[in-house]
């Protein structure tokens, strides 16, 4: 049986994060294994793309990532935010972030980065900091003498710890016995990438509508023109595969019809796929010697892009929880090292799903009172400086509830 300090299950974003950062810090000290079937595979990802916020990038570039997907990068340098019905002739701009060029000297406070650049950067930097890449998954998992024993396809492997980032429905949770609450959205997100005439100078539009927030996120493209952005479409999961059922010329007008003439007309879509959407989180992130991670432990609605910042935000947290006790001499997978990792993110989730929780439900309504409401609230928010930067700051995931490498320090 092999003797590892840490083994990771899932190869996501948030594990192989998680991975690097162990590595790239602990060195030698740290024997890390990250398994995932997905690896025997050469090409991994999926035709999403994400916008990576400012503290994300600045860890990212802490354990040696960001150089592999840097040229792939998109940077958004702002983002409008309208309220509208999709047959309103006008859509009067209620919020807009846009960092003045004097703020950028940390560079923007997000770029937009295709999934399969970021995996593929994360997984490259594993392999080269010594990372085990095991192309098998963790089937289970027993504790014996102090020590986690986590069953793979391709033997048995003995840790202090073992990190289970093993997506939303996770069996090492539900054979830990740890709940998951939460529930299913009446929405799918149609996701892919749009072509259209007009650049989109690194702007990012969001138009709440009444089936949900309609979104196109600035994208580099193959050719670097700026002709292309990454599309988020909310809908009633019905409408959703109805809607991917029209052939090129009507899919691409309903598409116009949402854009409003933002970037000019929609000349093509691909990669489209609808994605069910829901909100999950787990009632505890740890176990005897196991810690979830990612989707494992939550999950939100994408409507603040927040969803893999915050499975980031959770690798980041736990590698501060893990080197701390390492460079102490003290047990990486004990409870006391697990209570950090849970008291430095359970606040932080918990606060975020409650914000996009109430966003989607109050954007998600045509009632006349409660438009006018919330449109009156998000000119109040425009028109106050020092409560928008807030908005932003906690946006480019800084903050008091962020982990240290996300502010830019040591992890």
């Amino acid at each position: 049986m092999d003797r590892v300090d840490c083994v990771i299950a899932g190869g996501g974003a948030a594990g192989l994060a998680l991975a690097l950062a162990l590595k790239s810090a602990g060195g030698d000290a740290l024997d890390v294994a990250l398994c995932d079937p997905a690896l025997a595979a050469p090409a991994r990802g999926d035709a999403r793309a994400y916008a990576i916020v400012a503290g994300a990038r600045r860890f990212f570039q802490q354990i040696g990532a960001w150089e592999g997907m840097a040229d792939a990068a998109q940077p958004m340098l702002g983002m409008d935010i309208t309220d509208s019905r999709l047959e309103d002739l006008y859509r009067p701009l209620f919020l807009d972030f846009q960092a003045p060029e004097d703020d950028m000297t940390d560079g923007p406070f997000a770029h937009v980065i295709p999934n399969g650049a970021i995996i593929a950067a994360l997984t490259g930097a594993a392999r080269a900091a010594g990372v085990r890449l095991m192309a098998t998954g963790v089937t289970s998992f027993t504790h014996a003498g102090g020590r986690i024993i986590a069953e793979t396809g391709a033997g048995a492997l003995s840790a202090r710890l073992l990190a289970a980032a093993d997506g939303r429905g996770s069996r090492l949770r539900e054979q830990a016995g740890i709940p998951s609450y939460g529930w299913a959205y009446p929405q799918s997100a149609i996701v892919g990438t749009v072509r259209h005439s007009l650049p989109h100078e690194g702007m990012a539009v969001q138009h709440f509508l009444p089936a949900g927030p309609f979104a196109l996120l600035p994208l580099r493209g193959a050719d670097g023109t700026g002709h292309e952005s990454s599309l988020v479409w909310n809908e009633a999961p019905a409408d959703a595969a109805r809607l991917l059922k029209l052939d090129r010329d009507d899919l691409l007008a309903e598409i116009d019809r949402r854009a409003a003439g933002r970037f000019g007309t929609m000349r093509e879509a691909r990669g489209l796929a609808a994605l069910p959407l829901s909100l999950n989180i787990a009632r505890r992130f740890c176990g005897e010697r196991l810690a979830l991670l990612g989707d494992a432990a939550h999950g939100m609605h994408p409507l603040a892009g927040q969803g893999l910042n915050y499975g980031l935000r959770g690798a980041a947290a736990l590698a501060e929880a893990i080197l701390d006790a390492a460079r102490l001499g003290l047990d990486i997978g004990s409870d006391e090292t697990l209570d950090a990792y849970e008291r430095a993110r359970r606040a932080d989730v918990m606060g975020m799903a409650l914000a996009t929780e109430s966003l989607n439900r109050l954007f998600s309504t045509d009632i006349g009172p409660v438009r006018a409401l919330r449109d009156l609230g998000l000119g109040l928010v425009n028109r106050l400086p020092r409560l928008k930067g807030r908005f932003m700051t906690e946006a480019a995931g800084g903050g008091a509830l962020a982990p240290r490498a996300f502010r830019g320090l040591p992890v």
